[in-house]
């Protein structure tokens, strides 16, 4: 098993992420530009593959921005957005067109509403970073997708935020910032659910800030603050907020006065196997993590 454990201070309750996505719904789209860019890149890898799905799931669906380009992309396909966050599902609702085909449903990624082996395509932007539980996120991906269905998704690496990372843990020793998963565990894992030829890659991606305001102002408006059981419960004090800002300015200010924030981004993709295949004694199909094909993009 992975090594990655969020069952600590690191962990993540899904009622409080579904509570902080749905309080985000209508302010989400004004600054998700790093995550429709993402967005766009996983849609882009679709061109090179040939599917005609009949069922497409887009998990961890938010506001619909994929959703709506899968049904675009697939004319003929019943595409389902699913999000865990109830605000989320019903802005998406909202925002759906008198001819609209996509339709939008609240559930969990662990406990998806599809019958066994009846889903074509599982497309995921930016969604499993909020789970504790990869595997169980996994086992339920394969059990709805079909023979030779295929899984695509993005995620975040760990060393997303690590600028803003560093500046905290100058302050006090509270988790202030997520841990994310590295590729090669989220790569195990999809081995160890018995997913076809898996695949990874990561490129890293660097924005600029004009101070660490508009960087927080921009998390809070997603819905991505902090919800690890390690914060803090108090409020931060403005004397706390003060010193991660002069940390973060003393150890990463650009000559043009800008403020880098990185972000690691993770790819996969992966194809649904055989039910009798997945019964088999897992040895079968066991994978050493070195042989799974990784691509790894220039830096950006």
């Amino acid at each position: 098993m992975s090594d990655f454990n969020r069952e600590d201070k690191y962990a993540i309750a899904k009622q409080d992420v579904a509570q902080a996505f749905s309080a985000a719904a209508k302010a989400y789209d004004e600054h998700a530009f790093l995550q429709r860019e993402i967005a766009d890149r996983l849609m882009e890898r679709l061109d090179l593959i040939k599917l005609e799905p009949k069922l497409i799931v887009d998990v961890g669906s938010g506001t619909g921005y994929c959703t709506r380009a899968l049904q675009t992309r697939y004319k003929k396909a019943s595409v389902y957005g699913v999000d865990i966050a109830p605000g989320m599902v019903e802005y998406a609702n909202k925002k759906r067109g008198w001819f609209a085909k996509e339709k939008y449903l609240c559930a969990d990624a662990r406990q998806l509403p599809f019958e066994h082996q009846s889903v074509d395509l599982i497309f995921s932007s930016l969604a499993l970073q909020w789970t504790d539980d990869i595997d169980n996120v996994f086992a339920e991906f394969q059990r709805v997708l079909k023979p030779e269905g295929l899984l695509l998704f993005s995620t975040f690496g760990p060393d997303t935020l690590k600028e803003l990372r560093h500046a905290w843990s100058t302050v006090d020793d509270r988790v202030h910032v997520n841990r994310f998963m590295d590729m090669h565990d989220v790569g195990d894992a999809l081995v160890r659910n018995f997913f076809a030829d898996p695949v990874m890659d990561m490129e890293m991606l660097t924005l600029t800030y004009r101070d660490i305001m508009q960087l927080m102002r921009e998390l809070k408006g997603i819905g991505a603050n902090n919800r690890n059981a390690g914060r803090s419960h108090s409020l931060t004090t403005p004397k706390q907020l003060r010193q991660m800002m002069s940390a973060y300015e003393q150890a990463f200010r650009r000559e043009d006065q800008t403020l880098p924030v990185s972000y690691e981004v993770v790819y996969g993709h992966a194809w649904g196997t055989e039910l009798k295949a997945r019964q088999t004694a897992p040895q079968e199909f066991a994978m050493p993590v070195s042989q799974i094909p990784i691509r790894r993009a220039k830096p950006e």
